[in-house]
């Protein structure tokens, strides 16, 4: 699994989430109840993870969306 997205942005994950749901690519959204030890302030930023498989597919959907800003740096 590879990061490829990281925010504070809850409606970002979920529409990321939407987008790879609809696509059918696999991925893990970490980090998202972290809000219960931080006092919900959306302080601790969430991580969303695809596969090493799926990566360049998920980073050109991305792109597609309009959302190429929010990419993490490929490693």
């Amino acid at each position: 699994m590879r990061e490829i997205v990281r925010t504070n942005d809850a409606v970002l994950v979920s529409a990321i989430g939407a987008l790879f749901d609809a696509a059918r690519i696999h991925h893990m959204v970490l980090d998202q109840n972290m809000s219960v030890l931080e006092g919900s302030l959306g302080v601790l930023p969430r991580r969303i993870l695809v596969s090493d498989e799926q990566e360049r597919s998920a980073r050109r959907l991305l792109e597609d969306a309009g959302l190429a800003h929010e990419l993490r740096p490929e490693a």
